[in-house]
């Protein structure tokens, strides 16, 4: 008898525990730290994602948790909350645990087989420290400023994720007082990863210092006529997400203004601190930040493992590195402009395997047109340096009618949105940021031109950033098309936001906040209706995370209908896989592999039809209801068969870097089989879609 889902009297049996499912994708990410076959310094880069991730995670969802939890500053009033962040404790300590452990047995022993030595005070030779205490005086003292603490000088403010010292003296001070502890806080201008001269480092290998490690080894130097009886690295990590009241701020670029000097300041979350800490030292900290124990994490390294990206940046030694991939060109037009080539076809863009300069020539040659009257587009991310940014600049100040959707709350990216938002102002370009209370997140663009006496309209739609730096490392689509009713769809999208008002109704995109969740719930039904009657139901789905209750409710409904459901779902996942009588035609596969995987592919085999849909939205409630969201079709027969033979074919035989979902929410790995070949969708499509190249990386 199959379960009435509805009447589910515990939802929690049903559903995997969510923050925890978010934490499993660090464990798949230090996994790949832990391969092998994988280069040293991907390896390491593989170490420093999961410690920003985890830094995010703790700044985002451990801080809305402990908010939600807080009453006056007590727990003991939301036991379900406090189990939550025990259990997330739990398996964060062990998750750090794990990352360092990686970092000192495994990745730098072997960076130091190979000369790339990161080399510690007890680990320099004389010359070598003879070095680093000339920089230390040069480079580093004169930035210092040690804080001895009085009633004159209390707690320092500590800025979030900042790298800081605490320090115990024994003796008096200068004014013969008993100032037991000081703060040293590490200047932010200065490099965390230091490069030591070549003529000083063994066999013609490279050595570097962190600042951390200089500092250390000087600090007793800034307390003349003290003794240093004890010190520490520490790091705070605090809540950063912002928060305005749109219902009352008169100028919302201008609030976030004032909120981003805050957001340095916020609600600690987290102490991070060097393993040898002594426990007074470290009490002390989480006594001045107001946090107990469950939230101190001793660390056997530096504070921050994400500084050491740096030294990434510094080695140029190509065994140590993925070999470079060069991207394909997906449509060559010849002596025709991009405008001519639309009118005769879609071009669908595959990233990073196809390059995104299609897109930026896009909007370049739009801005350059005279026949192009006015753009219109979207920006959620796109960093400090913009070509494509530049271009809409040019545009408005050339005279064209230029509007840009701004949305100044991506999280994380605000700062660079409020710039390019005046920028832009300066030029001459209409700015809005979207509805209030909604996060524009979808990716679209629209330039219209006037040919042959008539407007035509042509679209740019995608499922990832307008970002130089992510087209390159994350796995997107894009299309652009002159479809006329498509084009005319985005131009309602547009303006549905700047104005505000009801938009019309649309045939061929689905918008969230006002149908995109009911339209996949109705795609959802008709392949269990499908399946009903006795034919093949088929879903393929890939995705950043599926945590919406209705929509993993609907799949489990079609699941018991015989609907056979594939999902791709990079990220955190709360359906249950493989469930008798609930989900037992599911399956859940998490792709980690050299880029991230970031596209959002809707596939329904509604009889044969092979619906494709493409979109800017994951499957969360706050994409489905919070979020301006574009899920849009891809119409021609070609590139329909394009996007399942790229996007998911691949992915579902990937046999290298899949990670299938158990039930209880753990993932293992997938391997091949015996006498199976071993396939990546990732490689695949570098091979099948990247330009062949015999340069050389210096």
């Amino acid at each position: 008898m199959k379960p009435d889902l509805r009447a589910d009297a515990n939802k929690h049996t049903i559903f995997l525990d969510r923050e925890l499912s978010q934490l499993t994708f660090n464990r798949r990410v230090l996994a790949q730290a832990e391969d092998k076959s994988i280069p040293l310094l991907e390896r390491l880069r593989y170490l420093c994602i999961a410690s920003s991730n985890l830094d995010e995670f703790f700044e985002v969802r451990v801080a809305s948790l402990l908010a939600a939890a807080s009453v006056d500053g007590a727990l003991s009033e939301h036991p379900a909350l406090v189990a939550t962040l025990a259990r997330i404790s739990h398996e964060c300590h062990d998750l750090v645990a794990h990352q360092y452990d990686i970092l000192n047995t495994e990745v730098l022993p072997q960076l130091r087989t190979a000369g790339v030595h990161l080399v510690r005070h007890n680990d320099r030779n004389e010359a070598q420290r003879a070095w680093v205490k000339e920089y230390f005086e040069n480079e580093v003292r004169p930035l210092l400023t040690p804080i001895g603490l009085d009633p004159a000088h209390p707690f320092p403010q500590v800025v979030n994720k900042s790298l800081n010292f605490i320090v115990a003296l024994s003796g008096k001070d200068a004014f013969g007082r008993g100032t037991a502890i000081a703060i040293v806080k590490a200047p932010r201008v200065l490099p965390r990863v230091i490069r030591l001269p070549d003529h000083l480092s063994k066999n013609g290998g490279i050595s570097f210092c962190l600042l951390s490690s200089i500092i250390h080894a000087h600090i007793s130097d800034l307390f003349a006529g003290r003794e240093v009886i004890a010190y520490s690295q520490f790091r705070v990590t605090r809540d950063s997400d912002l928060w305005v009241d749109e219902d009352e701020v008169k100028n919302l670029r201008q609030a976030l203004k004032g909120e981003l000097q805050g957001r340095q300041f916020g609600t600690s979350v987290r102490l991070e601190v060097a393993k040898n800490c002594p426990p007074e030292l470290s009490q002390f900290l989480l006594d001045q930040f107001g946090l107990d124990q469950s939230r101190l994490y001793a660390v056997n390294g530096p504070v921050n493992l994400v500084r050491l990206t740096e030294l990434i940046d510094f080695v140029h030694q190509p065994h140590l590195r993925f070999a470079p991939f060069f991207p394909g060109v997906a449509q060559k037009t010849g002596n025709a402009d991009i405008f001519t080539t639309l009118k005769k076809h879609d071009i669908l863009l595959h990233h990073p395997f196809q390059s995104f300069q299609t897109v930026i020539d896009f909007i370049r040659s739009a801005a350059l047109d005279p026949a192009v009257v006015a753009i219109k587009q979207t920006i959620y991310r796109t960093g400090m340096n913009s070509d494509l940014m530049d271009a809409l600049i040019a545009a408005a100040r050339s005279g064209k009618e230029v509007t840009v959707i701004v949305e100044l709350k991506a999280r994380f990216d605000e700062e660079a949105n409020i710039n390019w938002a005046d920028r832009l102002e300066q030029a001459g370009a209409q700015v809005v940021y979207g509805v209030v209370g909604l996060k524009t997140h979808a990716k679209v663009a629209l330039v219209i031109r006037r040919e042959e006496g008539a407007l035509r309209f042509y679209a740019h739609l995608g499922t990832g950033n307008y970002h130089p730096t992510t087209t390159k490392l994350y796995t997107d689509f894009g299309l652009l098309t002159s479809h006329p009713a498509l084009a005319q769809e985005v131009n309602e999208v547009f303006i549905h936001l700047t104005s505000l008002t009801k938009p019309h109704k649309l045939t061929h995109l689905w918008l969230a906040p006002f149908a995109l969740q009911s339209e996949i719930i109705k795609a959802i039904r008709n392949e269990a209706r499908i399946a009903r009657a006795g034919r093949p139901g088929r879903i393929i789905v890939k995705i950043n995370a599926l945590v919406d209750e209705s929509v993993i409710r609907a799949l489990y409904a079609a699941s018991n209908d015989g609907v056979k459901i594939d999902l791709i779902v990079r990220g955190a996942c709360t359906l249950k896989p493989g469930v008798p009588g609930l989900s037992e035609n599911i399956k859940v596969r998490s792709i980690i592999g050299r880029f991230l995987e970031h596209s959002r592919i809707y596939y329904f085999r509604n009889d044969l039809a092979h619906d494709v849909m493409l979109a800017s939205a994951d499957w969360m409630s706050r994409n489905l209801f919070r979020r301006i969201e574009v899920a849009f079709p891809v119409l021609d027969r070609s590139l329909k068969r394009r996007v399942i033979a790229e996007g998911l074919n691949p992915y579902l035989k990937d046999n290298t870097n899949a990670w299938e979902l158990e039930a209880d929410g753990h993932y293992q790995r997938r391997k091949p089989r015996a006498k199976q070949a071993a396939f990546g969708a990732q490689p695949y499509l570098m091979h099948l879609l990247g330009t062949p190249s015999t340069e050389t990386v210096d």
